[in-house]
């Protein structure tokens, strides 16, 4: 008996253990580019180096989501999306008056909260900020909301709604001062934090020094406090003591760096891009950063107490260092980064466009975009080949969104110099999923800050709601979820002033519309 017994501990732990191992569900991805219409090309000189990022947003809600891309010293282009549920992936060029030039990035958020989405666009130049009036039609509100949209090099932007406030407080972050002499290397130009005065204008923007040319902000809420804290990655300035950044901003004080004495430790990469997630359940966000070279995934290293971080990349496999197709090996260079389920399995993946800043020797030519796909163990294991989105132009922004409302993630990133790329998910062995989008009355309808909780196979899945990060590429829209072979689940929100929603059931593969206060609400399209 105690033979048997050992014998079947030990097979079971071995079942385990090559579970444990198991590789993922590799997505298959179809390049649509073409054939959906797209072409539009992220174009320019030094002043474009960075930047180069999408938006996607439904302005005329359908619920499919519309799409507009930076063109660099090009315009940008505003895409309709004139997909069919299901089908392939098609978009059509539509006047929207977001069509500016010198555009280096778009995020999409109601600002004003009247329930129409609008833009805020980072040019090279001036930043403005588009105010939606239905229809996918948008015009200039910089003069009527007195958002000063300065004349720099801006290459960064997240956004909160601090505790209270009627509009958002705006953070954009900027790059070298193209004006200085030396350009393009010249030094950094301060951040600038944009906080609501009066309910419905904005203040002058205030600096945050020191700054070091950050090409990626997000306002999160790291240690769950209920108050958001602002990340910056920064690219440049060592020698000025540049590092990664976290600002406590606080509703009425001063903004103010967390210091080495309250656990932040000093991290210098070229630092390009944001994403966080609930990786592993713990109710806290893990951060990966990328850079040129090796990439950080970084993880509290203690409790929430202090922001002491960890660098657990190499443990995971996520470095992401050196193309992992062709003899191209010399380092690489990353730029946005998105957490998302793209088999929908339950699991999070991990996907970083890559791309060469223009001919740089020292690092990789021919550099593909990474997919990685989350193992049960949590690590992850490149499959960008396999799915057929190993692409090795010159990357820069990105997105993963469900063009056509099939429960499958499709895939946009804009290339520096040549047409941006599209493709379509087309897996036929992905897992169950939901998707869900949330309202609220008042100011912040759209529930940034709020934290959706999605309660499945023994395990609570969470996401934050935020407005930035990435690389210069901002959405609005649908929370994907993937609920592998569960059938149903349960969800509730933590709204952003700390409210707990109920737990509600729901069916699995369906959208969902969940306004506070009421019940969940099945959303069918048309």
């Amino acid at each position: 008996m105690m033979r048997a017994t050992s014998a079947a501990i030990l097979l079971l732990a071995l079942t385990a253990q090559a579970m444990a191992q198991a590789s993922p569900v590799v997505p298959t991805f179809i390049e649509e580019t073409q054939a959906a219409g797209i072409n539009a090309v992220f174009d320019g000189d030094w002043e474009y180096m960075v930047g180069g990022g999408v938006a996607t947003f439904d302005c005329n809600d359908d619920g499919f989501a519309d799409m507009l891309i930076a063109g660099g010293s090009a315009k940008a282009t505003f895409y309709r999306n004139a997909s069919e549920r299901g089908g392939s992936l098609r978009f059509e060029k539509q006047d929207s008056g977001l069509e500016l030039d010198a555009v280096a990035g778009a995020y999409p958020l109601d600002v004003d909260g009247d329930g129409v989405t609008d833009l805020v666009l980072l040019r090279v130049g001036e930043n403005v900020v588009m105010r939606g009036l239905g229809s996918c039609r948008f015009e200039r509100a910089n003069e009527e909301w007195s958002f000063d949209g300065g004349d720099a090099w801006s290459t960064a932007f997240s956004a909160t709604w601090e505790r209270g406030a009627q509009w958002p407080t705006l953070a954009v972050g900027n790059y070298i001062d193209r004006r200085e002499e030396g350009f393009p290397w010249g030094s950094c130009t301060d951040n600038w934090l944009h906080r609501p005065e009066g309910g419905d204008q904005f203040a002058p923007p205030l600096a945050l020094k020191p700054s070091h040319c950050a090409l990626s902000i997000l306002f999160t809420d790291w240690n769950r406090s209920g108050t958001p804290a602002l990340r910056v990655s920064n690219d440049r300035e060592y020698y000025k003591g540049g590092q990664e950044q976290l600002w406590r901003i606080e509703l009425g004080q001063v903004p103010a760096r967390y210091t080495a004495e309250e656990g932040w430790k000093p991290l210098r990469i070229w630092g390009m891009g944001i994403a966080g997630y609930d990786l592993d359940f713990d109710g806290y966000p893990e951060y990966f950063l990328t850079s040129m070279a090796d990439n950080k995934l970084q993880k509290l290293s203690g409790d929430a107490s202090r922001p002491d971080y960890a660098d657990v990349a190499f443990a995971k496999g996520v470095t992401a260092h050196r193309p992992y197709v062709g003899d191209n090996l010399r380092p690489s260079t990353a730029w946005h980064v998105q957490f998302e389920d793209v088999n929908n399995d339950g699991l999070a993946d991990l996907f970083v466009v890559k791309g060469n800043v223009a001919k740089m020797p020292d690092f990789a030519e021919h550099d593909p975009n990474n997919l990685l796909l989350q193992r049960p163990d949590g690590t992850f294991e490149e499959a960008g080949d396999r799915a057929g989105v190993a692409s090795t132009a010159i990357g820069r922004g990105g997105a993963l969104a469900d063009f056509n409302l099939d429960g499958l993630l499709d895939m946009v990133v804009v290339n520096r110099w040549e047409s941006a790329q599209l493709w379509r998910n087309a897996s036929e062995d992905a897992g169950r999923w939901m998707q869900v989008r949330l309202v609220q009355d008042g100011p912040n309808r759209d529930a940034v800050g709020a934290w959706i909780e999605i309660r499945c196979a023994g395990e609570v899945m969470r996401r934050e709601v935020t407005v930035g990060g990435g690389h210069a590429s901002g959405q609005s829209g649908w929370h994907h979820f993937g609920l592998g072979e569960e059938a149903e689940a349960e969800i509730r929100v933590i709204w952003p002033d700390g409210e707990e929603g109920d737990w509600q059931r729901f069916d699995s593969d369906g959208f969902y519309m969940l306004e506070r206060g009421a019940a969940l609400a099945a959303w069918t399209p048309g």
